[in-house]
């Protein structure tokens, strides 16, 4: 689990967990990771790992793959979250925007290759990429956001066409508007959303996870939106 710390990731992780998975979550605070694995051991049935680490570093993701290896023995399900927000092109400065598409990207696709070439070995495997609806919608504000999840859209699509002759499921799940710490709006705020049905909680997202995940292995759910019922979009 990439971006397993808060949000979506933490969601997801808790409810695998829950119902015995193994799960293994990373993010670059240090004090978020410690609360989220404390969180999700709460209820959980299946192990828990992490660790403090930057998907956008070459160097941090061999020390994650190499805890992998040798906490898990491999891999069967990678759900490819983290991201981070952005906004124009015109607010955005250059050393930014590498970091961002660096981690928005570049993360998924390193992430995924290294899922790949263990989950080949089995013959079997799931990948769920986590989109966003700003890939259809391509609001203005957010000109640097949309342009990675386009590509994560794209991205999902061929490796689905590349690996399924492996055996590895490709499944890509857009939400609408979701409560996130790296949401503009307060808590407060995005709580007031969630009761007007105008925004998701991230549990929602993650039953949506699970959907794609207790297929049997003949049936792939190769993309799903998922909006709050009254987000017109």
């Amino acid at each position: 689990m990439t971006g397993g710390t808060t949000g979506i990731g933490k969601a997801a992780a808790q409810l695998l967990a829950s119902l015995g998975g193994h799960v293994f979550i990373f993010g670059r605070d240090k004090d978020k990771l410690n609360t989220a694995i404390e969180d999700i051991k709460k209820h959980a049935t299946g192990e828990v790992y992490g660790l403090t680490a930057d998907i956008s570093k070459q160097e941090s993701m061999q020390i994650v793959w190499d805890e992998i290896d040798n906490l898990m023995g491999g891999i069967d399900i990678l759900i490819n979250n983290a991201a981070l927000p952005a906004n124009g092109i015109i607010d955005e400065e250059y050393e930014n925007i590498k970091y961002i598409l660096e981690t928005n990207i570049l993360g998924y696709i390193a992430f995924a290759k290294e899922a790949v070439s263990r989950m080949k070995e089995q013959q079997a495997g799931h990948i769920i990429n986590i989109g966003s609806m700003s890939a259809e919608i391509q609001e203005a504000s957010g000109t640097i956001y949309v342009a990675t999840k386009a590509s994560i859209r794209g991205f999902s699509a061929a490796l689905r066409k590349e690996i399924n002759p492996l055996g590895i499921k490709v499944s890509l799940i857009e939400p609408g508007s979701a409560i996130s710490d790296l949401h503009p709006d307060t808590k407060e705020q995005q709580r007031e959303k969630v009761k007007k049905m105008e925004m998701l909680e991230a549990e929602d997202i993650a039953m949506s996870i699970l959907f794609c995940l207790a297929q049997h292995a003949r049936c792939d759910i190769v993309s799903m939106q998922v909006r709050p019922h009254l987000q017109l979009i």
